[in-house]
Order: structure tokens, then C-alpha cells, then sequence
């Protein structure tokens, strides 16, 4: 079932998170829970995530399942067996309904990419490709294992695979111009399927980039500059007809991510597998869900209790709208207000300050309406800064 533009999610709808922690090798940008190990025991693997899994549906029960997406890591390292496993057991457990969302994500090397007919016969519907950059030297400097070629050519494996696909750049690189930026994502929407997600940069703590950043070894485009690089996406993705409906993420009406629609609408998903963070709706309380992120502690934990997550943990009132702020603010749609006084028992206007949603909407930064609070086109651009003041103390 394709989601609404502003459809609110029940609480007996689920999504499914599905974390593989391993990569060949780790990219000096990431900071995601990824580990490279030179041997995978993939069998021992299908079998844990069976265990946790059935631990989630005697937690949560029958829920109708809205989306699948297997994340990390990099989960095209994974046997298509099991791939096939996973979704299997969930439909024993939950059911799924056909043409239920089930996306995987797949980096452009040959060898992976030999595997995505494999996926597709496992259940998998839809692929999305961490390509990164379009030419070799910017993809050398971001620790790819892939070249241009190999990912041009992986984009047109999958589309003959695939009816839903998308693929990822990041961009604000080092040393990109403008003009170099224009010039690689006028290429990149010529290859564009319904979706794109285009991330701009960032420096992580605990990255070999940050490493590099805080040593001056390492120069990224300035605020200034990427913001300029910011408004060139929108132009180009807009003209092309794949408008953002979040920050990063552009698709065309109709084929926008719904796994990740669920986060941003704050709707429930319990993540499977090391690391994994969930949030779910039990008996009308809202908790936090995570696992222990070191793959050999979680499977320990799976072995010994069946499961590898820490003891789950109540989110109150206050912290469900900051979040459902933090997440919704990032959609073009952005917050109902209706979910916001189903979450908080309270109305928007008494859990923040009248005054300062007041002087965001006169900066032209927020929009709120009847039933809604919505970022503008300049305030989304500014979120971090727009977040920060609406939920000041």
C-alpha cells in the first residue's frame, strides 16, 4: 500500500529494520555501525536474525507489516539465502501483504551487483545503490571500492531489475565547485529512476575524516558554499521532476521511500540486528528500542537470551515531540498537528514557545497553519539553527 502524501500511521502498522554490520571495508567519512571481518558465518547469521525476530512478535504481536529495509553495513555482502530467510520468517510471523516495500541497499561493485537478481528472487522489490560520485578521483578520496564505470553500469543492472530503485551521491565534496556540481548531477538525473537521495558532506566525529579535518588536511566547501551547492539541488532536482520531499531524499509524486516516510512520521519500526534503534507503541506508551551495536556482543546475546537488545526505555511526552519536531520538520509536509496532540497530550502551542514559532514564521523560516507546522524552503536549510531555537528551554 503506497502512503498518502499526509497519511498518519497507526499503531498497529510496523516497519522493519534489518541491520547487516559488515563492510569490506570502512569509509574514512562514515561513522554508521559498520565493522569489516575477513569471515561472515552467514548461516549463524540467518539464525540469529530468526531468534530476534520471533522475540519482536511476541513483544509487539500482530501488526500489519508497512515496509522491510535492510540497511548497514553494506547488505549486499549477504547471501540472497539469507535475504530470502529474513523475509520469509517475517511473513510467517506478521504476514505480508503483496507489494509491501522491501528495500535493500547495495554498493556498485561487480561482484554485488551479480547478486541483485538473487535479491529480487529472495523478495526484495527495491534496490538502492550507494554510488557516491560520478568520476574517480572524488571517489578514491571518499574510500570507494567502485569507479565511475562500475557504477554507471551497476544503475543499469538494477533498472532492468528493478521497477523501484535509487541511488545515493554525496556532494559539498572536497574541492566541488559549483559548477563541477551542476555539471555531475545534470549527468546523474539523466540516469535518475523516481528516487534520488543527495547528502551533502558532513565531518563525524570519530571518523578518519574528522581526523583529517581537524589536522587542516582536509577542506570541505564552507557554510556559504554549501549552501549554494544546497540550492543548486533543489533547482535541478525540481526542474527534473524530482522535487525533495525531505532534505536529502527527491523522488518523483508517488515514489517516495515509505520505509523511511515511517521514521519521519514517527510512526513504529523495530530494528533487528547489531545497533539497531526502534521506536514502538505498546499499550499506548511509546519506548525506545536498541541493540548492542558490537556484532559478536549482539549474537552472544541472541545465543544466550534471543536477543541482542538492551532493556527497552520509555519515551515520555516531552521527548516524543521533540522528536516527532526533529523528524517531521525535515519532510516538505511537515508536522501534523493532530499526530503531534496524539503523541504529546498537548497542544503545539504549550509545548513551545507562541513567541518564538512567532519570530520563525516572520523570518519566513516556518509555516504554521490549522493543522499543520511546516519548515519553508529557507528554514530547512537552516533546520539545525530553526530546531535549536524553537526547542530552547
Amino acid at each position: 500500500m503506497l502512503l498518502k502524501p499526509k497519511e498518519e500511521l497507526g499503531e498497529d502498522q510496523l516497519s522493519l529494520y534489518i541491520h547487516w554490520p559488515f563492510c569490506k571495508f570502512k569509509c574514512p567519512y562514515c561513522d554508521f555501525n559498520s565493522h569489516v571481518r575477513e569471515r561472515v558465518e552467514h548461516k549463524d547469521w540467518a539464525s540469529a536474525y530468526i531468534r530476534e525476530l520471533n522475540y519482536y512478535r511476541d513483544l509487539i504481536g500482530p501488526r500489519h507489516i508497512q515496509s522491510i529495509f535492510f540497511g548497514g553495513g553494506t547488505p549486499s555482502l549477504m547471501e540472497p539465502a539469507t535475504v530470502a530467510t529474513v523475509i520469509d520468517t517475517i511473513h510467517d510471523l506478521w504476514g505480508l501483504p503483496q507489494g509491501t516495500e522491501v528495500t535493500l541497499e547495495a554498493n556498485p561493485t561487480s561482484v554485488e551487483v551479480n547478486k541483485l537478481q538473487g535479491f529480487k528472487t529472495a523478495g526484495v522489490n527495491r534496490v538502492s545503490l550507494g554510488i557516491q560520485a560520478l568520476n574517480d578521483a572524488d571517489l578514491k578520496r571518499l574510500g570507494r571500492q567502485h569507479s565511475a564505470a562500475e557504477g554507471v553500469a551497476a544503475f543499469g543492472v538494477a533498472s532492468k531489475i528493478f521497477s523501484r530503485f535509487s541511488f545515493d551521491l554525496i556532494y559539498a565534496r572536497p574541492d566541488q565547485t559549483p559548477e563541477l556540481w551542476r555539471a555531475e548531477l545534470a549527468e546523474a538525473l539523466k540516469m535518475a529512476g523516481g528516487h534520488m537521495s543527495l547528502y551533502q558532506l558532513t565531518i563525524e566525529e570519530g571518523t578518519q575524516y574528522h581526523t583529517l579535518h581537524q589536522r587542516g588536511e582536509l577542506i570541505v566547501p564552507d557554510d556559504d558554499a554549501g549552501a549554494t551547492l544546497y540550492e543548486i539541488t533543489q533547482e535541478m532536482t525540481e526542474a527534473a521532476g524530482l522535487p525533495a520531499y525531505e532534505i536529502s531524499n527527491h523522488a518523483k509524486p508517488g515514489d517516495e521511500s515509505r520505509h523511511n516516510m515511517v521514521y519521519w512520521r514517527y510512526g513504529d519500526y523495530a530494528g533487528v540486528g547489531p545497533g539497531a534503534h526502534g521506536r514502538l507503541t505498546l499499550r499506548g506508551e511509546k519506548f525506545a528500542t536498541r541493540a548492542h551495536r558490537a556484532p559478536e556482543m549482539w549474537m552472544e546475546r541472541v545465543n544466550a537470551k534471543g536477543h541482542g537488545a538492551h532493556d527497552m526505555e520509555g519515551v515520555d511526552a516531552a521527548a516524543r515531540g521533540r522528536e516527532l519536531l526533529l523528524m517531521g520538520l525535515r519532510l516538505m509536509e511537515g508536522v501534523s498537528l493532530a499526530n503531534f496532540q496524539k503523541e504529546t497530550q498537548t497542544g503545539l502551542s504549550d509545548f513551545v514557545n507562541p513567541a518564538r514559532v512567532k519570530m520563525l514564521e516572520d523570518e519566513g523560516l516556518l509555516t504554521l497553519t490549522q493543522d499543520r507546522i511546516t519548515a519553508t524552503v529557507k528554514g530547512r536549510q537552516r533546520l539545525n539553527a530553526v530546531l535549536a531555537y524553537l526547542l530552547a528551554a
